[in-house]
């Protein structure tokens, strides 16, 4: 076994395992960021839209130096760029999806609470592993070998229509909290200009309310759901997964490790990783806004 090859197993199998250990962590600690981001201001707090950017394009970055690589290939050779190659059409999905991820949605966010430094330190670690991972997989023998005759098979572009399904509603729930932070930007702006939002600490300081660009949002799945944009994006790699490789075994935890491939690692890290930052956040919901919808669940519609 080459050593590429036997990094490549031991990096996906503690990726298999590093967010199982940390899910119950994430439990008992709020992520110092967003909503959860610190009140008071340190040394170690750093520009949120900034740090989320760089923390984001890593991904990518490790990705396609990987992909380009094909570290598993016994050649070298780096794989075909033609579209009508399904690994790299697959390739062309992911970067798609970063693009928006990592550069359009962060621009147009009109305000972002700031993070605390371990966040984007923590994401740059994620992303470096999680990018690597996928890059050698799609241009290695075996996801080759997998998806030889993928655009035959109906799993493929079912596969790739779940995969659009999400992308297109993580865009449109986050326009949704987009807005939300520009009526309150334009608002705030409009108590300024006639000298109403700013509070003196009596020390000629100005104070603002960090969290003022939170409302209750409405419309499309959030009237079932607090977050539906990680939905959305559990949906993308859902059906990412399901194209780009077979499925692990799940007759015993060996037999996942063993069989469980990046596609799928990604999607239940994610999962793993997204799921009690998204409990967390709707109790936060029901206890900053006495009107909050009883209804809604946390993040999967009518059952959590």
């Amino acid at each position: 076994m080459s050593n590429a090859q036997e990094l490549y197993d031991l990096a996906r199998k503690w990726f298999a395992l590093t967010p199982l250990a940390i899910f119950p962590v994430t439990f008992a600690i709020d992520a110092p960021f967003g909503r959860f981001s610190p009140s008071k201001d340190s040394i170690f707090l750093v520009d949120g839209i900034k740090s989320w950017i760089f923390m984001e394009l890593i991904s990518p970055a490790f990705f396609i130096y990987t992909f380009l690589h094909s570290p598993l290939s016994p050649t070298g050779a780096s794989p075909s760029l033609s579209l009508n190659h399904p690994p790299t059409l697959l390739s062309a999905l992911f970067l798609l999806h970063y693009l928006n991820r990592a550069l359009i949605s962060p621009l147009r966010t009109p305000s972002r609470s700031k993070s605390h430094i371990l966040v984007p330190l923590s994401a740059v670690a994620f992303n470096s592993v999680n990018g690597s991972l996928l890059g050698t997989y799609l241009s290695s023998p075996a996801a080759s070998a997998f998806l030889s005759d993928a655009f035959a098979r109906p799993r493929f572009w079912a596969g790739v229509a779940l995969w659009a399904l999400g992308l297109a509603g993580n865009i449109v729930h986050d326009e949704i909290l987009l807005n939300i932070r520009r009526k309150a930007k334009a608002k705030g702006k409009a108590r300024d200009s006639n000298g109403a939002a700013k509070d003196d600490d009596n020390n000629g300081k100005v104070k603002k309310n960090a969290q003022e660009h939170y409302a209750i949002p409405h419309g499309l799945l959030y009237r079932f759901i607090s977050y539906p944009n990680y939905f959305c994006e559990w949906t993308e790699w859902l059906g990412f997964a399901l194209a780009a490789s077979p499925a692990p075994s799940f007759t015993s935890f060996a037999a996942f490790l063993a069989t469980v491939s990046p596609p799928w690692l990604f999607l239940f890290s994610e999962f793993f990783l997204m799921f009690p930052r998204a409990w967390k956040g709707h109790k936060w919901y029901h206890s900053r806004f006495p009107d909050y919808p009883k209804e809604r669940k946390a993040v999967i519609p009518f059952l959590l």
